[in-house]
């Protein structure tokens, strides 16, 4: 009886502890925050700027301000972690990060990856390497290539809306593209469950589709032609390289190119085996983040 206690008693404690999304803001981290809300959870809603959602207490966080930190993982026992945004090397500063959390009492952490980058590998395989160690409870999700790409303000909508075209160096290579709404669903499930998932998920929508055939997509759904526009691998890192640093434009480029060589040709079952529900189309996406400004 005393044992039952107990547990009821620590079970109680750590529902009135709070989840803290890092880039609470972006493109996955919104939609977690609502997603946990939407759960009952309390949410600490982190980011550079911290924008309020009802529902959520937003608070300061950025990876190069250690000060910010302490108060971000105040009262918290389950992170949801989004990398620094065009870093090389994030491991430089997650990882004392993760340390600091795991001294304040954090017992969970799900982790953004990609499905291109493995554990150990370059940018955040390091993190995700070192990860399982750090904690009990985790996971690492690895999406294929966002569906969201494709709409404002990501660089492929800039140039679908003004030049008519998708610009990679994917070749005829397919990706099992992948809509934020699932991505955010799969991690509500890794953060709230109460098994965490402890290991790395792959995370594709239902179909892999070339650059050729998204193109097209979005063409007969909006009605605005769309093609696929094939560069090199320099041509589509220099071109990278005008906007970010040069060892991170060769990284995405290469990226490129494994998937002109079959890396992303894949689809899993993942979000409906932890979720319930199908991934979501790229039509059924185009028709409701894509057309609408196409229409403007």
């Amino acid at each position: 009886m005393t044992t039952t206690r107990a547990t009821q008693a620590t079970r109680a404690t750590r529902a009135t502890r709070a989840t803290l999304v890092i880039g609470a803001g972006g493109t996955t981290g919104r939609r977690v925050t609502a997603g946990l809300i939407a759960k009952g959870r309390c949410v600490k809603a982190a980011g550079r700027t911290p924008t309020p959602q009802p529902g959520a207490q937003p608070v300061r966080f950025d990876w190069n301000e250690p000060a910010t930190w302490t108060e971000a993982l105040d009262g918290v026992d389950r992170v949801y972690l989004i990398p620094p945004t065009g870093s090389p090397d994030p491991a430089e500063v997650m990882l004392p990060f993760l340390h600091q959390a795991r001294t304040a009492g954090v017992r969970r952490a799900v982790l953004l990856s990609s499905s291109a980058i493995p554990a150990g590998g370059p940018a955040v395989g390091r993190v995700h390497e070192q990860l399982p160690g750090l904690f009990e409870e985790w996971a690492v999700l690895r999406p294929s290539w966002f569906m969201q790409n494709f709409a404002d303000p990501a660089p492929h909508a800039r140039t679908i809306r003004d030049d008519g075209a998708i610009l990679t160096a994917s070749g005829d290579g397919r990706v099992g593209f992948i809509d934020a709404e699932d991505i955010a669903a799969v991690a509500v499930h890794a953060l709230t469950d109460e098994q965490a998932p402890n290991t790395d998920l792959i995370l594709t929508g239902p179909q892999a589709l070339s650059y050729a055939d998204v193109a097209a997509i979005i063409t007969d759904v909006t009605g605005l032609p769309v093609v696929h526009r094939q560069l090199t691998f320099e041509e589509l890192r220099d071109r990278w390289a005008a906007e970010i640093p040069l060892e991170f434009a060769t990284m995405l480029a290469a990226m490129d190119r494994a998937i002109a060589g079959g890396a992303e040709d894949r689809t899993s079952d993942t979000v409906e085996r932890l979720t319930g529900r199908r991934p979501g189309t790229l039509r059924a996406f185009v028709e409701r983040e894509v057309r609408a400004a196409a229409s403007h």
